[in-house]
Formats: C-alpha cells, structure tokens, sequence
C-alpha cells in the first residue's frame, strides 16, 4: 500500500512563524473539514507545511515510470529505495536562511522531510530501477520482467517469426 501524503494548494491558514498566527473560527472549522490524520502536520496550531512534492506514476510496455518535481534538491538530499515490492523515495530541502532584517511578502515555498513508499506489482525486476535527476525532476524507471512483457502470438499455428509478406502472419 502507498504511502499517501495529500497537499493542499489553497491553504488559507496563515503562513509564517507560530507568532504570526491569529486564531479564526471560521480557517479552523475549514482546517477541520480538511484534516487529513496521515498529512504528517498540525494545521491548527502550525501552519505552513512540510515539503511533499507532487508524483506521476505511468505504466509503458517494457516498465513503470515515476517523475517527481523535487526543484532545489540534489543527489544527495535523496534517498531511492528497493526493500522486497516496496520502492522508497525521502529526501530533505531545507529552509532558506531568513535575515532579521529582511521584509518578506509572501513565503510560499515549503521545506522539510518528505518519503513516499510506492508498492511494486510482481512482474517488475526491481534489481534493475534506474533513477535520474536532471533539471530538478527525478526519474525512476523499473523495468518489467521479459516474461510479463507482451507478445505477439500468431493465429493459426505459426511460429512468432513465420510471418508471410507485408508482416501479417500466415494462416
């Protein structure tokens, strides 16, 4: 089962330190209403979230693919996995230093640990997963094994290689 890490884009629950918070009934009851006990955070009493970046999971023929958005990380603040049928991603951004000084506007972007734990169906070869990260987007492929991989079966007896002219299979 996935490890699922849900993030909600139109967070209106204050953002900055807990000293910026002003306490509204009406931000709690919509906090409330989405609560999600497995978010990993308390949005009632500190707002702003973990760092939890958003994942494509598509399937192709020769394997499954997994893209994350991971923009600001490098190689080392990840962490790719392979424990039996579960494939592990976690890494850490860390957050910007903030001078006294400064005036901020708007602090949007998150920071933080994140892991998602991905199960693999058995037909894949998960000896073989490739990870890439380039321009800020994780790559991971994992291959499918030959044997679940699809081919092509002739009718009416042939073998795969006895195909007649212009590639269809004789009958």
């Amino acid at each position: 089962m996935a490890n699922i890490i849900r993030r909600d884009n139109n967070n209106d629950v204050a953002r900055g330190t807990s000293s910026d918070y002003r306490w509204d009934p009406f931000r709690m009851m919509d906090a409330l209403f989405r609560w999600d006990p497995f978010r990993g955070e308390n949005t009632f009493f500190a707002p702003g979230g973990d760092f939890s970046p958003r994942f494509d999971v598509k399937e192709t023929k020769e394997a499954y693919v997994i893209k994350a958005d991971l923009p600001g990380l490098n190689e080392d603040d990840l962490n790719v996995s392979v424990t039996g049928h579960q494939l592990t991603i976690s890494g850490r951004r860390e957050q910007e230093r903030r001078d006294e000084g400064d005036q901020y506007f708007a602090v949007e972007r998150s920071a933080g640990s994140f892991a998602r734990t991905f199960s693999l169906p058995d037909v894949v070869d998960p000896d073989a997963v490739k990870a890439d990260l380039k321009n800020g987007v994780l790559t991971l492929e994992i291959p499918k094994r030959p044997e679940a991989q699809p081919r092509k079966v002739n009718i009416g007896g042939g073998s795969s290689t006895d195909q007649g002219e212009g590639g269809k299979a004789k009958a």
